[in-house]
């Protein structure tokens, strides 16, 4: 498992919200308004494995913010998970939400439980028993979950069936399920997607090169990491080093990421590239100072942090995870011109065609893939720009734009209800 993170999900959060609010000269009382949560809520998980022993978990949903609409995150599975993480996490969500403007808040939900050291009827079992706690504050106009870390779509497919026993069926409560739940086409890349089509944008702007000219890395070889570098390959990009929790992989003349995909996807390396003789191995430590043009964390929070910021060799830093860059290894990378494409930019594309689903399960019509694709491409680029623009107007960095402009617009939000 990876180490605990040198600095908090919540610091990490506090600190991309003070700079932006100090931008928009937010007084006291509005920066506590928009940073308290709606609600929070702790729960015990309990359950008896299948060899006889007892154990309990303890589960957590923030509803941070829902001025522009129904709460909206991924439920998480992971050793790493506390109060604190779940809460900043949902808090960016807000953000994440409002800055490619769709109609929906911000919330997340986790359980402290490490997902390989269970079974599939005990992961059903934890997964069932959480929601059978937090199930009156969920709903398709209320609180929208969907997969994270450590759950996918076959864990939304139990939500939906335990969340249908209290409630009768609706496929609107969750996204992310399988296709014959009333999941959409392309929710699965959906993340990844945004993240190589950020990335290209990033990289024409900044770097002035084109897809046939990046060579990439990539730290997370997950259902994000991996998509957006197949998906960056597929562009013609040169996809130079891969990791994940077991080790780095790297090929200066560029991986085959079709053979680590598959060997990422089979049981017999228990879904991680563990053992993988395909390529060079890299240490962590060493992984964030290949030589590459873009940098993609796509795995943990603070995963570039003040102890290895200044091996980072790459102009372009693409936030695939939620909060891989510490506020001062952001500084950092910043004092040396390197462009840090935020969280709340990179790695929307997950939201976005979570969006779609539920708009696609209230219509009871299924878009097609193409469809999917295109409206995603549109919405997210349109948000690089807006983006772009706003860091502009300001003079700032993409973080600080990014945030403030997503902040302003929750804050219109709890203007126009009468908040504050």
């Amino acid at each position: 498992m990876p180490a605990v993170p040198k600095v908090s999900a919540y610091e990490i959060a506090t600190g991309n919200f003070e700079r932006a609010a100090d931008l928009l000269d937010l007084s006291p009382e509005w920066r506590t308004l928009v940073r308290t949560p709606f609600r929070e809520m702790k729960v015990e998980v309990p359950l008896y494995r299948e060899d006889g022993t007892f154990t309990t978990f303890i589960g957590y949903r923030v509803q941070h913010n829902g001025a522009r609409g129904p709460f909206k995150g991924g439920i998480r599975f992971s050793s790493l998970v506390d109060e604190q993480e779940v809460r900043a996490l949902a808090e960016t969500m807000t953000y994440k939400t409002a800055l490619v403007d769709i109609p929906f808040g911000g919330g997340k939900g986790g359980v402290n439980v490490n997902p390989p050291e269970l079974s599939k009827r005990e992961l059903e079992h934890v997964t069932r028993r959480y929601v059978s706690r937090i199930h009156l504050i969920l709903g398709p106009n209320r609180d929208v979950p969907a997969p994270d870390m450590g759950t996918n779509a076959q864990t939304m497919a139990w939500i939906v069936d335990q969340y249908g026993r209290q409630h009768g069926y609706n496929p609107a409560v969750v996204t992310g399920k399988p296709l014959e739940l009333g999941g959409s086409p392309g929710r699965e890349q959906a993340t990844g997607r945004g993240v190589m089509l950020v990335t290209l944008a990033a990289a024409r702007d900044h770097l002035g090169k084109a897809p046939a000219d990046l060579r990439v890395a990539v730290q997370g070889f997950g259902n994000v990491g991996m998509n957006a570098a197949l998906l960056l390959a597929e562009r013609g990009a040169t996809v130079v080093a891969v990791s994940d929790h077991t080790g780095g992989y790297y090929n200066p003349d560029g991986l085959d990421l079709d053979d680590m995909a598959a060997y990422a996807r089979s049981e017999a390396s228990r879904y991680t590239l563990e053992g993988y003789t395909g390529a060079d191995h890299v240490s962590a430590d060493e992984f964030m100072g290949v030589e590459c043009d873009v940098l993609i964390p796509a795995a943990i929070e603070s995963a570039i942090h003040s102890d290895n910021v200044d091996s980072v060799q790459a102009r372009l830093v693409v936030e695939g995870a939620n909060l891989p860059v510490t506020p001062r290894a952001d500084a950092a990378l910043r004092d040396r011109g390197v462009l840090v494409v935020p969280d709340i930019l990179a790695n929307a594309g997950g939201v976005i065609v979570s969006y779609f689903e539920w708009s696609q399960n209230f219509q009871q019509y299924r878009w097609s893939l193409d469809d999917v694709n295109d409206r995603l491409e549109r919405i997210l680029l349109k948000a690089y720009a807006d983006v772009k623009e706003k860091q502009e107007a300001l003079g700032s960095t993409m973080r600080e734009a990014a945030f403030a402009l997503a902040i302003g617009r929750v804050v219109s939000a709890e203007k126009l209800r009468g908040s504050l």
